[in-house]
């Protein structure tokens, strides 16, 4: 397809939507266990490393991929100033709705720059993208995949220059997507996106569309990702919160095993028996355990759990 051709002007691509959809329905999975974390019903931090940690982040990446093979199927030739707009303002008022709601429901974790502030950001710098060649795209976006791997520094830690991506140590936030390294994919779906163009690729996946008719309900689900985003977890959350009205998970087992799972990792069981019960009735006399166990502890509660666990772990060892 030539450069000079818009790539609107030949329909959708479906595969592409669907593609999205495919993402859609894997946040909705890890946004459930998120939930089940949240409540108590599965081990505390499952969903924030080991394999879930790379589950989340390869879901985030695809849609930011994708935004960016967008961008360029959308405003390859000139930027269409009023959809573009539009679509900013919706994404931007989605963004701001779900800051709002996480400010009330989770104040200490809420999300300040989650993966819509990023797209609203990344769709406009992307603009400057769009239309250079896809290999000066694919470099920039190797260098800020790279970036945060040779900087970072404490002066980045703060919540308003965090975003950014510098960071040292990372912000309480339950969605952070900060612009390094993540920008990086958004750059590479235009990179691709530039590449397809000049090798008549869109050309080619476009004639897929009659084989992929029967899958028209996921190419619907993509075409309206915006709004699954903004309703499956509300839905999700709600469901389980219900759940845990009827069934409440049992907080003190739930402790007590992920305390043991921890520090059988480095300890014995005679002393890690001794040391999450110190941990606990610590955590208990201070007023805490609530806190941790709710999901909600502040960066000052944080601090003084750590100063009971360590301290705690000292008493036991002598």
């Amino acid at each position: 397809m030539s450069q000079s051709v818009n790539p609107t002007s030949r329909g959708r691509i479906e595969v592409i939507d669907i593609a999205r959809a495919v993402a859609l329905f894997a946040m909705a999975i890890y946004h459930f266990a998120w939930d089940l974390e949240f409540f108590n019903y599965v081990e505390r931090g499952l969903t924030g490393s080991g394999g879930w940690r790379i589950f989340a982040r390869t879901i985030a990446s695809s849609f930011l991929f994708l935004v960016g093979v967008s961008l360029v199927l959308a405003h390859g030739r000139a930027i269409r100033w009023r959809p573009f707009l539009v679509r900013l303002a919706q994404v931007a008022a989605g963004a701001a709705a779900i800051t709002i709601v996480t400010l009330f429901v989770t104040p200490n974790s809420f999300v300040f720059f989650g993966i819509l502030q990023l797209i609203a950001v990344a769709s406009v710098l992307g603009l400057l993208f769009i239309r250079l060649p896809w290999l000066v795209t694919a470099f920039a976006a190797a260098v800020t995949l790279a970036l945060p791997l040779l900087i970072s520094h404490p002066v980045f830690d703060p919540k308003w220059l965090a975003w950014i991506g510098f960071f040292e140590t990372p912000p309480f936030s339950n969605d952070f997507i900060p612009i390094f390294p993540f920008f990086g994919a958004v750059l590479a779906g235009i990179a691709s996106a530039r590449f397809a163009l000049v090798h008549g690729v869109f050309d080619r996946l476009r004639g897929w569309n009659p084989a992929l008719r029967p899958m028209w309900p996921l190419g619907v689900l993509g075409r309206h990702a915006l709004l699954f985003y903004l309703l499956h977890q509300p839905i999700l959350f709600g469901v389980v919160f219900v759940f845990s009205l009827a069934a409440p998970a049992d907080k003190q087992a739930v402790f007590r095993a992920d305390c043991q799972r921890a520090c059988l990792a480095e300890r014995d069981g005679a002393f890690c028996e001794r040391y999450c019960g110190c941990a606990e009735r610590e955590l208990r006399a201070e007023g805490l355990f609530d806190a941790l166990m709710g999901g909600g502890p502040d960066e000052t509660q944080m601090t003084r759990i750590r100063e009971i666990t360590n301290q705690c772990s000292f008493e036991q060892a002598k």
